[in-house]
């Protein structure tokens, strides 16, 4: 056995990892304890890493038009391909979008070749979609993209405002961090500025559960509030920031009192006083902001009244002081460095940085060819997709990212991708739904097979190692465009033998004449001092926070401190803000507001997070959170499954009522793609409105309706993996299914009918079926193994049945009748594993399949505890035995005692069920 550092692939926090290799698999992966980002912690997706790895389903050879080719051949074809539309249509036909999953080596290449080489503009990332908005805001207010703070700033503050950002489950480390902080100085506080009441609020000492969109009037209504009471840092102003007088004038237009502004945000008046003299008369104050802030149409205002506030205190550059951006994506700030967004060039340099686009083109030169760099910015994310619609470009590599999903208006992205001539897919999954659109498919790495550095939140670059070789004849992203660079004639610009020699280039060119030329500030961003790593140096590189240069060479965490930003002056600019509105305007045709995020436990689409049976358990299915008296209104139940209508299509999942959310307000996941369920892409509920200066699209505030899905059936099947059959056997008949991974076994959860005016129920297809269906007769014509074992239950009328081979293994298990009724579905799955095994089902199990379960135990409810498969049912159990402590619930069920994500639901379950669980509903200002 041996230990491999290297860095999670997740959220933004960047942790390390130490993985434990054995005969050439991770059988373990564990928190390094010497990272500065995390310390040894590691939350439920971290620590479950090695479970989504393996080669089943995975990419192994390129495809050209669906048939499986050598590398050869594909890369050839590619450039062919490329060259012959450029030919044609020029290099504006040509367009590229990456991820933030790629490493920032990755990233360099395919920005150097589209944008140096092939000369279009447009190369963007999915990183628009979360962080666009806080770029442009850094940029406007300190001269470049630059997070000022760093993570032990939660450790001197005074005061931490968390504002859209559920810390607990979307960078559950950094919470936890933020957490011991809190214990360990009894005088910090926490405030959290969220529509919806999550699990971040544990910790939090004062809860505003504003209106969703009203972040800026709430921050331009503090500045105000300072200006007032003379909580200004007049001289911090007028040393170090530029207008101020017209930001102050800006606020002050809207400002007529603390009562109207809580009356705009929808607050308590006393409570948000509170929070404005926290924040006036602390000097230690960090806010952290994430995708609650920046995924909407005034994205970057929102950013930028948060500045004006620390700005105007003279919050910034000191210890626990500052503005801070929390980044969704691992490397979405590598991707910045590097120029991965369409309005970049590299480097962080942009196309209307004075002398930028002829200094790239010097660095980037060769003796055999000069780069041709565009003129100006490319297309945005929504904008290069429309311009695909409209037949501008026609050819589009897409690299780690799933737009068909991600993007608002999800349908008419994949009507584009349908459109377009030529579509390349860099992908390691072989069952991504964007595979479906492309021409061409080239087979990539994944994590513990990539090799390159990632950039965190806090502008820490960290190491990710290959771990693994690459299954089959996977590739990584970094050689693919190079190898098609080469075969574009491009050889002497793209000759890297490692990874290490790209990141030396990219090192080179952030020191590249910066700050030599006479009326030019320095860039910030500068790692010079990283120049020159040789392949060990490289592989050992530790940790480190840019800039690295020579005035400082083992980094910097924390920026700004003289009060010098990265300006021709060297002040900051204050910038006045106008609060508005959300663009998507609710009528009574869509008359609730939709809210769109991430869950605990999954990540993006769950191309990997999918592959993790005990991460698939918390919110098993697609879900809409909804408050206590819109369900009842509305008509739908909880658990039950309902239908949300959005601007560009509908959303079915099942209802989860929530006293945490705010009435007239739903909530969805974004995670589910049509691999997990048929109708869920929360993509099709938004629409494509942007924020004018980021490009950003407006995720957070679309309109939509909900009303109950009216059904005849519902059903439950499990069936062995490699049993072959097809989703389209049931899907296409379903008005409803899901996917739910389970080791050896997938479950599907199936729905359809509707109760027509005859009485009868109408198909999905249109047609009558019969309200009580022949569910044998379904099973023995839909699955190779016939029925071997059946029953009705007598309690409920439900069929369960059960298809066992001739070598007495199981194959299929079923029920009809609600979820809500299954059975123990542990120790089902655990029959499929002994089958597995060849071992066949032992005598008392086949006897007990129909009943579900060895013991007789019921279900275990929703788990709650992912690390320890830990469920409700068992957690309300043991508070009612007198276990009412997380620590005693630790102590004798295990849950909440090792990644600690688990440990707010855990309190919150304790306090319902010590207290009756109140039927009345959470006051929109209260604390969970």
């Amino acid at each position: 056995m041996r230990e491999a550092r290297t860095t999670c692939p997740y959220c933004g926090v960047g942790c390390g990892v130490v993985a434990c290799v054995e005969d050439e698999r991770i059988v373990d992966v564990q928190g390094d304890p010497e990272h500065p980002a995390n310390f040894g912690r590691l939350c439920v997706k971290g620590s479950a890493l090695h479970e989504t790895l393996g080669h089943h389903g995975r990419l192994t050879r390129p495809r050209v038009d669906g048939v499986e080719v050598d590398w050869e051949t594909a890369l050839a074809t590619v450039a062919e391909r490329l060259t012959a539309v450029q030919a044609a249509h020029g290099s504006q036909a040509l367009a590229a979008y990456l991820s933030g999953q790629l490493l920032t080596e990755d990233y360099y290449v395919a920005n150097k070749l589209f944008k140096g080489f092939l000369g279009t503009p447009h190369l963007d990332t999915n990183s628009r979609l979360c962080m666009a908005s806080a770029v442009a805001a850094h940029k406007r207010a300190f001269g470049a993209d630059a997070v000022p703070c760093s993570y032990e700033d939660l450790e001197e503050a005074e005061l931490v405002v968390l504002v859209g950002s559920n810390l607990a489950w979307n960078h559950p480390v950094l919470y936890q961090r933020l957490k011991v902080a809190k214990q360990r100085n009894p005088l910090l506080r926490v405030v959290v500025i969220d529509p919806r009441v999550t699990d971040t609020c544990e910790i939090a000492d004062l809860y505003l559960g504003l209106k969703p969109g009203s972040d800026a009037r709430l921050f331009t209504g503090l500045l105000a509030w300072m200006a007032k009471r003379n909580k200004l840092d007049r001289v911090y102003l007028e040393q170090h920031v530029q207008g101020f007088d017209e930001a102050l004038a800006a606020a002050r237009e809207q400002d007529a009192g603390v009562e109207a502004i809580a009356a705009d945000c929808d607050l308590d008046a006393e409570r948000l006083e509170t929070f404005f003299y926290w924040f006036a008369s602390h000097l230690h104050v960090v806010t952290l902001f994430s995708q609650g802030v920046n995924q909407s149409s005034s994205g970057t205002d929102k950013g930028n009244a948060i500045i004006n506030c620390h700005l105007a205190g003279g919050k910034i550059g000191l210890p626990g002081a500052g503005p801070f951006s929390i980044t969704g994506q691992p490397n979405a700030m590598g991707g910045r460095e590097v120029g991965g967004l369409a309005n970049q060039l590299a480097a962080h340099m942009d196309y209307d940085t004075p002398g930028a686009r002829d200094r790239v083109t010097r660095f980037w030169a060769t003796e055999r060819r000069v780069p041709c760099l565009p003129d100006g910015p490319g297309h945005k994310a929504v904008a290069l997709f429309e311009a695909i619609e409209r037949g501008e470009v026609q050819a589009l590599w897409i690299m780690a990212t799933n737009p068909a999903v991600s993007l608002p208006r999800a349908d008419r992205v994949r009507a584009a991708l349908e459109k377009c001539p030529l579509v390349i897919v860099s992908e390691c999954m072989a069952d991504a739904d964007l595979l479906a659109y492309a021409d061409i498919v080239l087979p990539a790495s994944s994590w513990s097979e990539k090799d390159g550095t990632v950039t965190n939140s806090e502008r820490r670059i960290s190491r990710q190692r290959g771990i693994l070789p690459p299954p089959g004849e996977a590739r990584h992203d970094w050689w693919i465009v190079c190898e098609v660079a080469k075969r574009l004639g491009f050889s002497e610009a793209f000759d890297y033998a490692h990874p290490c020699e790209i990141f030396d280039e990219h090192a080179r060119l952030s020191g590249f004449e910066n700050g030599e030329n006479p009326g030019e500030g320095r860039r910030l961003f500068d790692i010079s001092g990283l120049v020159g790593l040789d392949r060990a140096a490289y592989d050992a590189l530790a940790p480190i926070q840019w800039p690295v240069n020579a005035g400082a060479p083992h980094g910097t965490a924390r920026l700004f401190t003289d009060g010098r930003f990265a300006t021709p002056d060297g002040r900051a600019r204050m910038q006045p803000v106008r609060p508005r509105p959300p663009a998507q305007v609710l009528d009574a045709a869509r008359p609730l507001r939709l809210n769109t995020g991430r869950i605990r436990d999954q990540w993006h689409t769950m191309t990997r997070t999918g592959r993790a049976p005990r991460l698939m358990n918390h919110r098993a299915e697609p879900f809409i959170e909804i408050a206590p008296e819109d369900a009842s209104e509305l008509g739908v139940e909880e658990h039950a499954l309902a239908r949300l209508h959005g601007a560009g299509g509908s959303y079915i999942g099942r209802v989860r009522v929530s006293r945490g959310q705010r009435r007239g307000e739903v909530f969805v996941p974004m995670h589910w793609s049509r691999h997990f369920s048929g109708a869920a892409r929360m993509g099709e509920l938004l629409e494509a409105y942007l924020d004018p200066v980021s490009g950003q699209p407006e995720s957070k505030h679309g309109a939509v309706s909900l009303e109950p899905l009216p059904l005849g059936w519902e059903a439950t099947l499990l069936v062995v993996d490699d049993l072959g059959v097809a989703e389209a056997a049931w899907c296409d008949e379903s008005r409803y299914w899901a996917r739910i991974p389970l080791g050896d076994c997938q479950r599907w959860q199936l729905a359809g009918g509707e109760l027509s005016a005859c009485g009868g129920v109408e198909g999905a297809r249109g047609g009558v079926e019969k309200a009580e269906r022949d569910w044998l007769a379904w099973l023995e014509a839909e699955l190779p193994v016939p029925p071997t074992l059946w029953c009705t239950d007598p309690a409920s009328g439900r069929l369960r049945a059960a298809g066992v081979d001739e070598a007495g293994r199981l194959r299929w298990w079923f029920m009809s009748g609600a979820p809500r009724e299954l059975p123990n579905l542990t120790w089902l799955a655990a029959r499929f594993a002994e089958a597995a095994i060849g071992e066949g089902l032992a005598p008392p199990h086949r006897r007990r399949l129909l009943a579900g379960c060895d013991d007789g135990a019921a279900h275990q409810g929703p788990v709650v505890c992912s690390c320890h498969q830990v469920g409700q049912r068992a957690i309300l159990g043991a508070i009612r035995e007198g276990d009412d402590s997380v620590e005693a619930l630790g102590a004798r069920l295990a849950c909440g005692t090792q990644c600690g994500s688990c440990i707010p639901e855990l309190k919150s379950l304790i306090e319902e069920e010590t207290a009756h669980a109140s039927a009345e509903p959470l006051e929109d200002n209260a604390v969970a």
